[in-house]
């Protein structure tokens, strides 16, 4: 059975943002995980999630966050599954920038793989790539993805002329 994605976030706030991981994931029959783990409000329902990862067979956690952003390093700091930080552009952040570097600033051993400011999709494109190492079925869907891709860049490319 293939390994599941956790996609977390600190708030129902964040789910917009979040949301285009998950429709990426679903389109490519990525089994997924979708909730609000918040570090700040429930720390014990965050360890707990955390030490239910192995258990629930997830692979990957895609962790969205603001502000100061701590969801993705903790979630790095318990588990040793990839983890993939979302910084988000919150009601409490500095344009998305501060949870960004908070995101990327991580100590050493704890890395937080991390993409754009409210970049779910590429952290779901991102999820499934590292997945696809072990699956021939991610890695045939994501060679289509590139190739319709190329197609769509092609067919744009005939419209202008």
């Amino acid at each position: 059975m293939n390994k599941k994605v956790a996609i977390i976030m600190g708030s129902s706030s964040d789910a917009p943002v979040m949301n285009p991981a998950k429709e990426l994931l679903a389109s490519l029959d990525i089994p997924y995980e979708y909730m609000v783990v918040s570090a700040h409000r429930s720390p014990d329902w965050m360890y707990e999630f955390a030490a239910s990862i192995e258990e629930r067979n997830i692979g990957i956690v895609i962790a969205g966050a603001g502000g100061a952003a701590h969801l993705p390093g903790m979630m790095a700091a318990l588990t040793t599954v990839p983890v993939i930080g979302v910084p988000i552009n919150s009601s409490n952040s500095i344009s998305g920038i501060d949870s960004l570097l908070s995101i990327v600033q991580m100590p050493n051993d704890v890395p937080v793989a991390t993409v754009a400011v409210n970049g779910s999709h590429n952290a779901a494109i991102l999820a499934a790539q590292i997945l696809a190492v072990g699956s021939p079925e991610i890695e045939k869907k994501l060679k289509q993805r590139k190739a319709d891709n190329r197609e769509k860049v092609e067919r744009q490319n005939q419209s202008i002329q």
